[in-house]
């Protein structure tokens, strides 16, 4: 990661110094101020905080540098760190970084994608400040703001973000972030969803695969054994996704976070990314001779 990370980071640290010169350096390579930390600490910085959202004051007395040299560590690594990607199983050097991205490697590669959202607790807007209800969540009673995640069949992540404040729908996040014109552009990709996504799999039925409508409460025992099992595959197929969000629920950021909300999504990515190296580096899980019958199976 640092090799991968340092010709960015040094492209970004000259373009700042040509900014505040005004021009090209005028003093030898090498002459001037030595930085207090360089490149690998501020990295280890960055994901000690990413990883347990430590106060900087912690974190500067940790490396023995003021706590604004902190703010700045975390500042400048983060975007880069956000600007990863996320990593692809079975395919080193290759990653993904937009929804359209995902998409096109779905549809190469014959992937049935899991689609979910998650909610993560912010801090609360201050008072009269324009738009402050637009972060209260409807389900949770809580200052949230929600993201949606995509996954493979086994459960290793792809893409997580289109960013929305809490008391935005999943439907509505949907139209607005591009996720239903991509399926439109991509017929042939395949989706699991949960019942939030059911007006998306009411437009794209050949597409996407949300819970089963619940019979009514006369319907015949037939009919709900049915429906129970239907709704049984269903979720077992869909929960694969559930597990990659919780990944990202074991960095304390991405459990209640406390700073700035427009650093969030910034934050959200850069761990995600993270998770998604790990993900990625988890072995193929090869189907069964049984497997493949009941596949067989359920698609005749």
């Amino acid at each position: 990661m640092l090799a991968e990370l340092a010709g960015p980071w040094e492209a970004a640290r000259q373009s700042k110094l040509r900014v505040a010169r005004g021009g090209e350096r005028k003093r030898a390579a090498g002459a001037g101020r030595r930085p207090k930390l360089v490149l690998c600490d501020r990295l280890l910085l960055a994901l000690v905080y990413l990883r347990h959202q430590l106060p900087h004051e912690v974190l500067a007395e940790l490396f023995d540098v003021d706590r604004s040299t902190v703010s700045a560590a975390i500042r400048q690594v983060r975007p880069l760190l956000a600007a990863r990607g996320f990593a692809v199983p079975d395919r080193p050097g290759l990653r993904l970084r937009t929804l359209a991205d995902v998409f096109a490697y779905a549809e190469a590669e014959g992937v049935e994608l899991r689609l979910d959202g998650a909610e993560t607790q912010v801090r609360r807007p201050q008072t009269g400040r324009p738009g402050r209800r637009a972060f209260v969540s409807g389900k949770r009673k809580q200052n949230t703001i929600k993201t949606t995640t995509f996954s493979g069949g086994q459960g290793r992540m792809l893409l997580s973000g289109v960013v929305r404040p809490g008391r935005m729908h999943d439907q509505t996040a949907v139209r607005t972030g591009g996720i239903a014109e991509q399926f439109r552009l991509h017929p042939s990709v395949r989706s699991q969803a949960d019942a939030g996504y059911a007006g998306l799999a009411k437009e794209f039925p050949d597409q996407i695969t949300a819970p089963p409508k619940r019979p009514k409460d006369d319907a015949c025992d037939g009919d709900k054994r049915a429906w129970s099992e239907a709704r049984r595959r269903q979720s077992s197929a869909r929960i694969c996704v559930e597990h990659t969000n919780a990944e990202l629920r074991q960095w304390a950021p991405l459990q209640r976070f406390t700073r700035r909300r427009d650093t969030y999504d910034e934050t959200h990515r850069a761990i995600a990314g993270l998770v998604s190296d790990r993900s990625a580096r988890r072995p193929t899980r090869r189907r069964t001779s049984t497997e493949l019958v009941l596949v067989h199976d359920k698609s005749s």
